[in-house]
C-alpha cells in the first residue's frame, strides 16, 4: 500500500477536507501534527477502507499526516507520536513505518510493540518494516506470534527469513505446549516442517 492509494481510498470520507487542511498545516507547522494525529479518528472515522484492504480511515489519515512532515523532523515526531499515543495511534505509526523515508530510525518502536500484549501491535510490528529487526529479535517476535495465537501470515517475508534456529525454538515451544496439553497452531507446525 502506498500513500497515494490510501488518499484515493479516503476520497469518499466526510473528513477528507479536514485531512487535506491538516496535511497543509503539518507541512507549514510540523508541531501541529500532535493535535491533528490524535483527532484523525474523530474527523475521518475508523471504518475499514474498501479501496485499501487491511486499513481503516483513521490509519490512512495518520499516514498522510506523517508524510507531510519534513524529513528532518520525521524520526523525532514518529517516536513521540508512538510513545505518547493510544493503541490506535501506535498501530497507525507501526503501519506507516514502511511507507516513510525513515530508514532504521524507528526500529526501537518495533521492540516496544513486540513487548506488549496487544495482538494488533505485535502483528503490525512484523510487517515490512521488520526488515530492520536483527535476526534474534525477529525470531523472538515470530515466537510471540505463535504464543499469542497470531496467524503467521502477518509475518512479512517469513519463508525467506525462517532459519534452523527459529525452527528449534518453535520445536521447544511445541514440546512445552504438548506437555501442557495445549494445541500448537497449524501454521507453526507448517513452519517447523519447512525449516527442518
Amino acid at each position: 500500500m502506498d500513500p497515494g492509494t490510501l488518499r484515493t481510498a479516503l476520497a469518499p470520507s466526510p473528513g477528507v477536507g479536514w485531512l487535506d487542511d491538516g496535511v497543509a498545516r503539518v507541512s507549514a507547522d510540523p508541531a501541529s501534527i500532535i493535535r491533528l494525529f490524535a483527532a484523525a479518528g474523530r474527523h475521518c472515522g475508523r471504518a475499514p477502507l474498501p479501496g485499501a484492504p487491511g486499513w481503516t480511515a483513521d490509519q490512512a489519515a495518520r499516514v498522510l499526516l506523517l508524510g507531510a512532515l519534513p524529513a528532518g523532523d520525521l524520526a523525532r515526531h514518529v517516536d513521540d507520536l508512538y510513545r505518547h499515543g493510544d493503541a490506535a495511534e501506535k498501530l497507525a505509526v507501526l503501519k506507516a513505518l514502511p511507507l516513510l523515508p525513515i530508514g532504521d530510525a524507528a526500529a526501537p518502536l518495533l521492540h516496544d510493540a513486540v513487548r506488549t500484549n496487544d495482538t494488533r501491535l505485535v502483528a503490525a510490528a512484523l510487517g515490512p518494516y521488520a526488515v530492520h529487526l536483527d535476526q534474534a529479535a525477529w525470531r523472538q517476535a515470530v515466537l510471540k506470534c505463535v504464543f499469542m495465537g497470531i496467524p503467521l501470515a502477518v509475518v512479512h517475508g517469513l519463508a525467506g527469513r525462517a532459519d534452523a534456529e527459529l525452527a528449534a525454538m518453535a520445536e521447544g515451544l511445541r514440546d512445552e505446549r504438548e506437555a501442557a496439553g495445549r494445541r500448537f497452531p497449524d501454521d507453526a507446525l507448517a513452519l517447523l516442517r519447512q525449516s527442518t
